[in-house]
């Protein structure tokens, strides 16, 4: 079992900064994929970012790349998501997750652990 804490939301407006944290503990690997998804009011978990290897392969969005990036720092198995020059269309909850298998995937439902979400709201 993986147990994964995500923090770091806010308000923040536009063209500000932000940056989530995913802490993870129990059985935790480097080879284990770690995901960032979102999801907005009335809509479905959209996938945002991912990482995995020890941080040697990530995957982003369309919608997000050139602005987030994802990073982990092993020693204190944690997983970032920097977020730069957000956008009102980047509000929703962000909810980190890690899957078992070792392939990195945009698929929320192929995910096994996730954590409790952290509200994340840019005003225009």
């Amino acid at each position: 079992q993986v147990q994964l804490v995500d923090s770091g939301g806010g308000l923040v407006q536009a063209g500000d900064s932000l940056r989530l944290s995913c802490t993870a503990s129990g059985r935790t690997s480097t080879t284990s994929p770690t995901g960032w998804f979102r999801q907005a009011p009335g809509k479905d978990r959209d996938f945002v970012a991912a990482i995995r290897l020890g941080g040697q392969i990530t995957n982003y969005a369309d919608s997000v790349k050139g602005r987030f990036t994802v990073s982990r720092d092993n020693a204190k198995n944690t997983v970032y998501l920097q977020m730069n020059s957000p956008n009102p269309e980047d509000t929703g909850i962000y909810y980190c997750a890690s899957k078992t298998k070792t392939v990195i995937s945009r698929s929320a439902v192929v995910y096994d652990f996730w954590g409790k979400g952290t509200q994340v709201t840019v005003s225009s």
